[in-house]
């Protein structure tokens, strides 16, 4: 195979290794000339697999200080580095296409070798022209009921869920990877930043499952790994969508779960270069880590970027300076919350403190936006008169109010779904549904055409069409049964009454 990491700058003499610090390597370079920031090293050790470094900082003028991408364990002072004069390049185009790499792009799922004349392109990158750079208003559509109502999804767009722990984010990326894969006609990566070997089995079988293996890219930075691999994983996923974008002029579909740990290994590495912390203990630099990642992601001569990003909440605090840092580079914001999902409804997203900047009169359209905007209006008023429920009950409430709680209880139980991915946990048939399904439903609830029906009814279904046959179940179920004249009337003989 070729050389991985080929020469584009003048050789630099070998360095050594001077000082190790957990993922932190310092090299001396002694013949005067020090490798370029970002650019890539190679220990020549007595290991299978080369350590990859990457350079950080320049200590002085014959010390480097660099981030190892792989486990340091074993390696000593006085250990030969080699200089590569380029960034660390990865795998890119056809051939990685249903293959699981690292951040180097190396192939982890016991496959065969990557072919020889595989491209490899460099991790490091600047984002398009702004003049080269198109938006488009085109609404991507899921098939969850609440997202594409309340929140509609941009083609070419960058969309993030924010969630604590345990709400639900990697459920609702992974139905999104199915939802979308069936129907997206285009190449999908998906970044693992910072996720256990168990949910990174799970996707792989999961995909294998679907079929949808064979368009997609993993590249997975696992938890267990050093923070300099947690940290460029999302870029190694990025260079190769820009491949399928650039070179390929194919859409790309591309998610990550989780950006918060990319955020929260900038910050590990921060600390071990030596770095003084910013607010809340985090990297001094994460407002321009933060934009180096995002601003990449874009669409080009027609061809789109599409990003679809899981990002966890630490202690639920949405003001966290990492979550309203990577919230202000999003065109779409689902807020997955925690009352939510304690009241059991799923997917737990807060259809007030969600937001998309599709959801205009003018990009979906004057019916979706006044269908959406009166259910947001019924449920916002809901939950101002919360309090006053739990404390004097709906009975003390006006008409008009009893009205609106009634259709808002309908309407939050309307906008739970099954999902495809948890079928098997739940043992409910997952469900998809279209745009034009999902405004008639909630438009006939607002309406009023289920005011008489049990809530319970519309809970977890997917069209109202599913709701109306629930409640048609259920009332058959309840209608009295014709009686046994043999166990009401004494008098009338068993033999008689069977005849």
């Amino acid at each position: 195979m070729q050389d991985q990491y080929d020469q584009t700058t003048a050789p630099i003499s070998d360095g050594i290794v001077h000082a190790v610090r957990g993922a932190v390597v310092d090299v001396v370079f002694a013949g005067g000339d020090l490798p370029q920031i970002n650019s890539a090293l190679v220990v020549q050790w007595d290991r299978p697999a080369p350590l990859i470094l990457e350079v950080h900082s320049h200590l002085d003028l014959t010390t480097v200080r660099a981030v190892a991408f792989q486990s340091t364990a074993g390696l000593s002072r006085g250990v030969t580095v080699k200089a590569k004069g380029a960034p660390v390049t990865v795998p890119v185009g056809t051939a990685v296409l249903g293959r699981l790499l690292d951040v180097v792009g190396n192939t982890q799922d016991n496959g065969p070798a990557l072919p020889a004349d595989t491209p490899r392109r460099p991790i490091h990158a600047g984002p398009p022209a702004l003049g080269a750079q198109t938006r488009t208003t085109d609404v991507f559509e899921t098939g969850i009921k609440v997202i594409d109502l309340l929140t509609p999804l941009a083609q070419g767009g960058k969309a993030a869920m924010f969630g604590g722990a345990g709400v639900g984010k990697t459920v609702l990326v992974m139905e999104l990877i199915r939802a979308m894969v069936e129907k997206y006609e285009g190449i999908s990566v998906f970044a693992g930043v910072g996720e256990r070997s168990r949910e990174g089995h799970e996707l792989l079988t999961e995909m294998q499952d679907s079929g949808v293996l064979e368009r997609t890219v993993l590249v997975y930075g696992q938890m267990s790994e050093p923070p300099g691999a947690r940290w460029r994983a999302p870029l190694t996923a990025l260079t190769i969508s820009e491949y399928f974008r650039d070179q390929k002029h194919k859409n790309v579909l591309l998610l990550m779960d989780n950006v918060f740990r990319f955020v929260q290994a900038g910050a590990e590495v921060s600390s071990l270069l030596g770095r003084l912390p910013s607010r809340v203990g985090y990297q001094p630099t994460l407002a321009s880590e933060v934009a180096g990642l995002q601003e990449r992601i874009a669409s080009v001569a027609g061809t789109a970027v599409t990003a679809i990003q899981a990002v966890y909440v630490p202690a639920d605090d949405f003001t966290d300076p990492a979550v309203t840092t990577i919230s202000s580079h999003m065109d779409c914001v689902v807020v997955l919350s925690r009352a939510q999902a304690a009241e059991g409804f799923y997917p737990a997203i807060d259809p007030l403190a969600s937001s998309s900047m599709l959801l205009d009169p003018l990009v979906v359209g004057e019916e979706h936006y006044k269908i959406a905007e009166a259910v947001r209006q019924a449920l916002a008023r809901f939950r101002e008169l919360t309090d006053i429920i739990s404390l004097l009950g709906v009975e003390e409430l006006g008409a008009a109010d009893r009205l609106i709680v009634k259709r808002a209880r309908r309407l939050q139980r309307f906008l739970t779904q099954p999902f495809m991915v948890t079928e098997a946990f739940t043992g409910t048939p997952g469900a998809s549904v279209a745009l034009t399904d999902t405004l008639a439903g909630c438009r006939a609830i607002l309406d009023g055409e289920a005011d008489n029906w049990s809530e319970s009814s519309l809970y977890m279904v997917g069209t109202l069409d599913d709701a109306r046959r629930k409640e048609a179940a259920a009332k058959a179920s309840q209608a009295p049964r014709a009686k046994d004249p043999a166990k009401t009337d004494p008098d009338v003989p068993r033999s008689e009454a069977a005849s």
